[in-house]
């Protein structure tokens, strides 16, 4: 790759990186490396362990193949985690965003539209933070997110400042409350609240995560709630997120209340069996995971609770095969995240599955491995054998021999035509979510 250079340069491992790296992790995981030379040594600094497990779990040898390529083999490159570095300091804004909009604060490059997942539990959401990105100021004015940790709040606030950042002339300021707390603090303390002032209350679009944090500390509300006037008053779009409806919040103003309402106020719920499996799928194609069908039904089955446990799953899973140079199949996947799963499921055999589906649909558990094909015992059959395909671990053989050894070909026709009629009948996919719920429990 031509003759190799003197003087260590990232910027040249950069741009070699970016040529066959996807421009999504590129930015996510490669731009915000801080590099430093010490010696005959390239220093490589993160700001967590989790960056520098992926980062090396991805890139590490490509990294060290380009660096030998380009300044020789005898150039040691190192990886460390530094906690002081924020993702402002990893990434210069004309680098991470080459865009016209004035950016104050991190917004993570990651989080577009184009790859949140959009089901029945957020749609509402998404649908408002589009149209605001459209139409600052002018619609859903402020606009105020709000429900459980890790189903998508962030991801979507990001989103917005993501397709803002290629507009003329746009400024956008983006914190999380403990950072806007905090820089209060210090502006109080250094005499320094008027410049504090200023910086709020220029932006064009002020983005505030978990803004519940804010309650009960009085000089923040105080301050918070003359910014929230002044850019109100101009028609500055204001975007808020919370864990909990405005009215709920315990500590808070009433008049921050009231200010909090007057917009559009929308709830994330927790997303549907479906939309966990269609979030898997996408964020295995960005990390370059292939994640097997049975595995993602695996997952979005027995963890329900938000997205954040589903990417760190998928994030364990990855690790785990990547160190071990193991295939992601269903006894890995159950062998790596027993402690995950044990805490979400109890195991379920076939025979539990027959018994429950034969007690709903009102039929004999005999009739679950008999030959009659009946509609009144061949429906509740073929949702037996879609429940066992998903929430165990067999085989479609083996599933078929535990229904009267039927061939594997009957058990993949049964689990195709329930997959069907879910995606058809909303009504009959909340009746199989309940069944595989009581299973579990």
């Amino acid at each position: 790759m031509g003759n190799k250079q003197g003087k260590i340069d990232w910027q040249v491992i950069l741009d070699a990186l970016a040529e066959d790296v996807p421009a999504a992790r590129f930015d996510a995981w490669i731009r915000p490396i801080h590099a430093s030379v010490e010696g005959h040594a390239l220093i490589l600094s993160v700001p967590s362990r989790f960056f520098l497990d992926n980062l090396k779990d991805h890139h590490e040898q490509d990294i060290r193949r380009l660096v030998e390529e380009y300044f020789g083999a005898d150039v040691n490159v190192e990886f460390r985690t530094d906690p002081s570095l924020s993702p402002e300091l990893t990434a210069t804004p004309e680098k991470a965003h080459p865009a016209s909009a004035q950016v104050d604060g991190f917004i993570d490059p990651r989080f577009t539209f184009a790859n949140f997942v959009v089901g029945p539990s957020n749609e509402f959401c998404h649908a408002a933070c589009r149209a605001v990105s459209d139409q600052l100021g002018v619609v859903y004015n402020p606009l105020y997110l709000y429900g459980g940790v890790g189903l998508g709040k962030t991801h979507l606030i990001n989103a917005v400042a993501n397709e803002l950042l290629g507009k003329n002339n746009i400024a956008i300021a983006y914190r999380t409350s403990e950072r806007f707390t905090n820089e209060l603090i210090l502006a109080i303390r250094n005499g320094t609240t008027q410049q504090f002032r200023n910086r709020y209350r220029k932006v064009d679009v002020l983005i505030i995560d978990d803004v519940q944090f804010i309650a009960g500390k009085a000089s923040t509300q105080e301050e918070f709630f003359h910014t929230f006037n002044s850019l109100y008053e101009v028609q500055k779009q204001i975007i808020l997120t919370s864990d909990r409806p405005p009215r709920e919040m315990n500590h808070l103003q009433e008049r921050l209340k009231s200010r909090f309402g007057c917009g559009l106020v929308a709830d994330i719920q927790p997303p549907s069996l479906e939309t966990r499996q269609a979030i898997l799928t996408s964020k295995a194609e960005l990390a370059g995971v292939h994640l097997p069908d049975e595995v993602t039904a695996l997952l979005a089955t027995r963890i329900t609770s938000n997205v954040r446990e589903l990417e760190g799953a998928l994030t364990r899973l990855t690790a785990h095969a990547t160190l071990t140079g193991r295939i992601i199949d269903m006894d890995f996947s159950r062998r790596v995240l027993r402690d995950l799963l044990h805490e979400e499921v109890k195991v379920v055999s076939v025979e539990d599955i027959q018994k429950h589906v034969a007690n709903y649909y009102n039929i004999r558990l005999q009739d679950m491995r008999s030959k009659k094909r009946s509609r009144n015992i061949a429906f509740p059959r073929q949702v037996a054998m879609y429940c066992s395909k998903v929430m165990t671990s067999l085989s479609l053989p083996e599933i078929g021999e535990c229904f009267g050894g039927r061939d594997h070909t009957t058990v993949l026709y049964a689990t195709r035509k329930i997959d069907t009629l879910q995606q058809q009948d909303e009504g009959f996919k909340n009746e199989i979510e309940r069944m595989i719920t009581l299973l579990k429990t």
